[in-house]
């Protein structure tokens, strides 16, 4: 899936996805409420009444540089809940979209989770090394800080050391503001409360505007019930207040919404409607 942004191009990249009972990511969710939100359907609502979330990075070219927004769960690694030694063809699929991973300049974690950083290395030989080798890796500061000194699961401990510590061993990392521009182009926006440095991605060129939610919202009935938070979220009050201003900021707006988690068809816009707000594909 690919979308144009005056001289910006996008590209999703799957890894894959997963279907889910709505009350396992969002507690506070409700089927009856979700089965009344017909515009859920066929997309992002299945006939069983779960959930689809999609796993995949998102290609910015830019006239200038190429950037990888988040990096999926990655092959090899051991992980106790999000996926353990997967093995994909995500590069294969990486690689087809006409950008090999040596050709990226930068890389941009919206956040450290474990789904969001897992192809910033990849296995070779017998140590991790980095998938995009002669890129720069953009985490953010306050983000990183808090993951080193707070890690809540094993799974924290493990990415940690597989995807974080080897970019920075390698002198490829930067630490930046949640309000950091990489180019003309790409900017970040603070999102706080899925995590306390996460960002969403603003892209403008030539009059034309798109946003990449990161884990800001993982579905889009998040729009209609900004409520609904997500069980991983660490500030349930603060991801709630992030979702109630970026619908007050983008609904009605001619701004390309782009879900890091929505299944195909991904990108929509943020429309008010009698109820309050929905995502319209």
């Amino acid at each position: 899936m690919r979308w144009q942004i005056g001289d910006v191009r996008i590209t999703r990249i799957a890894e894959g996805q997963i279907d889910l009972p709505s009350q396992m990511l969002f507690p506070a969710s409700d089927a009856g409420e979700l089965a009344a939100m017909d515009w859920l359907k066929p997309h992002f609502l299945n006939a069983d009444g779960t959930l689809t979330l999609s796993i995949h990075a998102l290609l910015i070219e830019t006239p200038a540089l190429r950037i990888v927004v988040d990096t999926c769960m990655g092959n090899d690694k051991p992980r106790e809940y999000s996926g353990n030694l997967l093995s994909t063809d995500f590069l294969d699929r990486f690689r087809a979209s006409g950008v090999s991973p040596d050709m990226v300049d930068v890389v941009l974690c919206t956040h450290l989770h474990s789904d969001h950083v897992g192809w910033n290395t990849m296995w070779t030989g017998d140590r991790w090394v980095p998938t995009f080798p002669n890129a720069r890796y953009l985490f953010g500061a306050k983000e990183y800080a808090y993951w080193k000194d707070n890690p809540q699961t094993d799974d924290d401990r493990a990415l940690f050391a597989d995807s974080l510590l080897p970019i920075v061993e390698a002198d490829l990392a930067d630490f930046v503001a949640c309000n950091h521009c990489l180019c003309p182009e790409v900017s970040l926006l603070p999102t706080p409360g899925h995590t306390p440095g996460h960002v969403s991605v603003m892209i403008e060129s030539q009059g034309q505007r798109a946003m990449i939610t990161g884990d800001a919202t993982h579905h889009p009935c998040q729009w209609t019930r900004t409520e609904w938070a997500s069980l991983v979220d660490v500030d349930v009050a603060g991801s709630t207040a992030t979702r109630k201003h970026l619908c007050e900021q983008f609904a009605d707006e001619p701004v390309l919404v782009i879900g890091t988690h929505y299944p195909a068809p991904t990108a929509g816009h943020v429309v008010r409607d009698a109820s309050g707000f929905r995502f319209v594909a």
